[in-house]
C-alpha cells in the first residue's frame, strides 16, 4: 500500500502486545465481578491479585488467544489488505477446535462466538454468520468484536482507516451493530496511537469512524462531558452504570457498558498506566477484556517506559503467553515472537520487507527488557536483558551467577510447563516446539571482568515417568573471560517423550555470561509411541481434534470420530521437507490416513484410504482438492502401512511399501507444517507414528 512506518514500530508493537497481555492477566482472576464486590473483597486493583484468589497469573485466555490468532488470516491469505470476512471466517474454522479452544462455548444464542462458529460450521459464510438478522440484536452486540481487535490495529500503525476497516471485517464474522461500531472506534484509536498521544485527539479519531447517532458515539460524548465537569472517576462510573449499565443492555456481556469503562479509564487515568489500570479493573464487569484492550492502547501510546511506574509489571510475566489453537506448535510462544509476526504483516501491507532479528533466531532478546520466557529455575543467580554483547544485534540476555551456588540455570518452556498442566478455565492445547533430530545452536560470551573461566552448557529437559522432568545430558564448553563460543547440540531420541524446556547452565563462582541468540532448525527424526516410562504428557503433546482420544484404550492411538473428519496433530509450521509414516488399522470408518504440512484443521495435505475402495492424495485449503487417486483393497481390521513425503512442491504417497501416486502442487502450495493422524466417521487404531528426513 506504500505508506511510511514509524521508526520504532517493532518496539511499539511489542509494548502494545505486552499491554494487552499484562492487562488480561491483571483482570482475569476477578472477571465478571461488579464494582461493589471488588471494593468489598479486594479494594482498588493496584497490582496483580491472582495470589489473593488462589489463581495462577499466566493463563490461557480467549482475549489473548483470539487476538494473536485471528490476525493470522492476513499471512494465511498472502497479506492482502482486501481480505474478506469470509476468509477470516475460514481462519476461525482452521484454528478453532470445537468446544476446546479460543471461544467461550456457552451454546447457541447464549455465547455470541459459539453461535457464529456453529453458523460457519453449517456453511453460512461471514458476515452473515454474525449478522443481527440471523442471530438477533442482543446476541450480535456482545463484547467479542471489540476484545479481538488489537492485532488488526497493530498491523496498521498510523492508518486508522485501515485498522477500522479490518476490525469491521473481522468483527462481522461474529457480531453486528453497536459491537462493530465499538470495534471500529477502538481499532482506529490504537492505530492512531502510534503517531498521536493526545487522548482527546485519539477519541476524536475513534468517533470519526462510527455513526454519530450510534449508542457508542452518544455514550462517549456523555463520558467526555462527565470528565470535563466531574473530577472523581467513581462518580463518573456511577453515572455510566445508571445510564449504560448491564441492567439496560442485555445478554451476558454487552459491549456498550464495557466500551464505556475503557473510555472512562482512559480519560480519568490521563494516559498513566498504573492509574488507568487501577480504574478500569476496579470498575469491574468484563475486567480482563477491558483491561486488555486499554492495556494495548496505552502500550502503543506510551511505549515500554509506560510500564515503569510503581510496580514491576513485566517481571512476573517474563513475556510468556499461551496461544492455544489447532496449530499447536505455536501455542507455547512469547510476546516478542508474536510482535515480530505482527510487525512483518504490517510491513507487508506497507510494502516493506520483513525483519528477521539475528538471522531469524527463535530467541534473540533484541527488544529492551525482553526475556522471551526465560527464568532462573536452578541455582543462585539472576537474568536481565542488557545492551551489547551481540555479534549481529544490539542486545543480549545476561545470566549472572552470584557466587552463592556453583551453577545457575535459566530456561524457557518448549512445551506445557509443569505449573500449568492443569490449567483452569480454558485448557492449554499445545505441541512441543523442539524435537529429537533437530539441531540447537547458541552464541554465548563471557564478561571480560569475570575472575575465572565459566563452564556453559545447553540445558534440556523432557517429560518422563509420572510426568516429572528429566534432564538431557549435554557436554559443557569452557569460556574464558572476554571470549565467545558457539554451542551446538543435536537433540537425541527421547522414546516418544516431549521435550519440555531449553536453556543455558553457567557454572562459575561469580560470573556473567551473555546469551546472544538461541535457536534450532532441521527436520525432526523421531517416533511417537506409548513410552515405556508412562506418564500423560506424551498424549498431551498431540493436538486433540477428534471426538475420543481417551487413555483407556489398548492402542497407543485409538481415534474415534462420530461424524465428519477428526485429526490428531503434532509438530510445528517450521517443518518443511520430511516424511511421515504410520501403520493404521480401520475398524469402522469412512476413511483414514495421515497428513503432512498441517497448518490447522482446514490447511494440510493428506493421504487417505477409503471404504469406497479409493485412495486419495488431497489438499485441504478453502475446500478440498484431490491431487491424485488410486485403488485400495479396503478391509476392516487390516493394518495399512502408509507413508507420505513432502519435498518442495512434490508429494509422494506410499501404501504397504508401494508408491501409489506422486503429485506436484503449484497453486498456493503449503510450504510447511505439522503431521497428523486422520479419521473420518469411525474408529481406527495405531501404535506409532514416525517423522523423519526423506531418504
Amino acid at each position: 500500500m506504500g505508506y511510511d512506518l514509524p521508526d520504532d514500530y517493532l518496539e511499539r508493537v511489542y509494548s502494545g502486545a505486552l499491554g494487552k497481555v499484562i492487562g488480561v492477566y491483571l483482570g482475569r482472576p476477578f472477571e465478571g465481578w461488579f464494582y461493589d464486590r471488588i471494593m468489598r473483597e479486594l479494594g482498588p486493583i493496584e497490582y496483580y491479585v491472582h495470589d489473593k484468589l488462589g489463581a495462577p497469573l499466566l493463563v490461557t485466555d480467549d482475549d489473548v488467544t483470539g487476538t494473536f490468532t485471528f490476525v493470522r488470516a492476513l499471512p494465511d491469505y498472502d497479506n492482502s489488505a482486501g481480505i474478506t470476512p469470509a476468509q477470516i471466517g475460514q481462519t476461525w474454522l482452521n484454528y478453532i477446535i470445537e468446544g476446546r479452544t479460543i471461544l467461550w462455548w456457552g451454546g447457541l444464542g447464549n455465547s455470541t462466538e459459539h453461535t457464529a462458529f456453529l453458523r460457519l460450521k453449517d456453511g453460512i459464510e461471514a458476515p452473515r454468520s454474525g449478522s443481527m438478522e440471523l442471530n438477533g440484536q442482543v446476541v450480535a452486540e456482545q463484547i467479542g468484536a471489540q476484545i479481538f481487535i488489537d492485532g488488526w490495529a497493530m498491523i496498521a500503525p498510523g492508518q486508522p482507516d485501515l485498522a477500522a476497516e479490518l476490525a469491521q471485517r473481522a468483527g462481522r464474522v461474529s457480531h453486528d451493530g453497536e459491537a462493530v461500531h465499538a470495534a471500529r472506534a477502538l481499532a482506529a484509536m490504537e492505530a492512531q496511537a502510534f503517531v498521536e498521544a493526545d487522548i482527546d485527539a485519539l477519541l476524536d479519531v475513534g468517533q470519526s469512524f462510527i455513526p454519530a447517532d450510534s449508542v457508542v458515539a452518544r455514550m462517549v460524548r456523555d463520558i467526555r462531558e462527565w470528565h470535563r465537569s466531574e473530577p472523581d472517576w467513581r462518580v463518573a462510573r456511577e453515572l455510566l452504570d445508571q445510564r449504560y449499565g448491564y441492567d439496560i443492555y442485555g445478554g451476558n456481556c454487552h459491549v456498550i457498558p464495557n466500551h464505556g469503562l475503557i473510555v472512562l479509564a482512559l480519560l480519568y487515568g490521563a494516559g498513566d498506566w498504573d492509574e488507568s489500570m487501577m480504574i478500569v479493573n476496579t470498575c469491574g464487569w468484563d475486567t480482563d477484556c477491558n483491561s486488555g484492550n486499554l492495556g494495548c492502547l496505552l502500550g502503543i501510546r506510551n511505549g515500554l517506559s509506560g510500564f515503569e511506574g510503581r510496580h514491576d509489571w513485566r517481571g512476573p510475566v517474563a513475556d510468556r503467553i499461551y496461544v492455544s489453537t489447532a496449530d499447536g506448535g505455536r501455542s507455547i510462544t512469547d510476546v516478542p515472537a508474536e510482535a515480530v509476526r505482527i510487525v512483518n504483516v504490517g510491513r507487508a501491507l506497507a510494502g516493506a520487507t520483513s525483519i528477521v532479528p539475528k538471522g531469524g533466531a527463535r530467541f534473540h532478546f533484541e527488544l529492551p527488557g525482553s526475556l522471551q520466557g526465560f527464568q532462573v529455575v536452578a541455582g543462585s543467580g539472576t537474568i536481565a536483558n542488557v545492551d551489547g554483547h551481540s555479534a549481529t544485534g544490539r542486545r543480549s540476555l545476561a545470566i549472572r551467577s552470584d557466587g552463592g551456588s556453583s551453577a545457575v540455570t535459566a530456561t524457557t518452556p518448549t512445551f506445557i510447563p509443569p505449573e500449568v498442566i492443569d490449567m483452569p478455565g480454558y485448557g492449554l492445547i499445545a505441541s512441543p516446539t523442539l524435537y529429537p533430530g533437530q539441531r540447537i545452536t547458541a552464541t554465548v560470551s563471557a564478561d571480560s571482568a569475570n575472575a575465572d573461566a565459566a563452564a556453559c552448557e545447553l540445558t534440556l529437559t523432557h517429560y518422563g515417568a509420572n510426568d516429572e522432568l528429566v534432564p538431557i545430558s549435554v557436554a559443557p564448553t569452557t569460556i574464558r573471560p572476554g571470549d565467545t563460543a558457539e554451542l551446538a547440540f543435536t537433540v537425541p531420541g527421547t522414546g516418544g517423550l516431549p521435550i519440555a524446556s531449553v536453556g543455558i547452565t553457567v557454572t562459575a563462582g561469580d560470573a556473567v555470561v551473555y546469551l546472544d541468540r538461541l535457536t534450532w532448525d532441521g527436520t525432526p527424526d523421531t517416533v511417537f509411541a506409548r513410552p515405556t516410562d508412562g506418564g500423560t504428557m506424551w498424549r498431551r503433546a498431540w493436538v486433540d481434534a477428534v471426538d475420543d482420544f481417551g487413555a483407556r484404550w489398548p492402542e497407543a492411538y485409538r481415534l474415534i470420530q462420530n461424524d465428519g473428519r477428526g485429526m490428531l496433530i503434532q509438530g510445528t509450521r517450521e517443518w518443511r521437507d520430511y516424511q511421515v509414516s504410520a501403520i493404521i488399522t480401520p475398524h469402522l470408518a469412512v476413511a483414514t490416513g495421515i497428513a503432512a504440512r498441517v497448518q490447522g484443521l482446514r490447511r494440510y495435505y493428506a493421504l487417505l484410504i477409503g471404504a469406497d475402495g479409493v485412495g486419495r492424495l488431497v489438499k485441504q485449503l478453502d475446500g478440498e482438492k484431490v491431487l491424485a487417486e488410486f485403488a485400495v483393497d479396503w478391509e476392516l481390521d487390516r493394518p495399512y502401512e502408509l507413508r507420505l513425503s513432502a519435498v518442495g512442491n512434490r508429494l509422494e504417497a506410499v501404501v504397504d511399501g508401494r508408491s501409489v501416486c506422486v503429485a506436484e502442487d503449484i497453486d498456493r502450495p503449503l510450504d510447511g507444517g505439522a503431521i497428523a493422524l486422520v479419521v473420518e466417521a469411525g474408529r481406527v487404531g495405531c501404535e506409532q507414528v514416525r517423522v523423519a528426513p526423506v531418504n
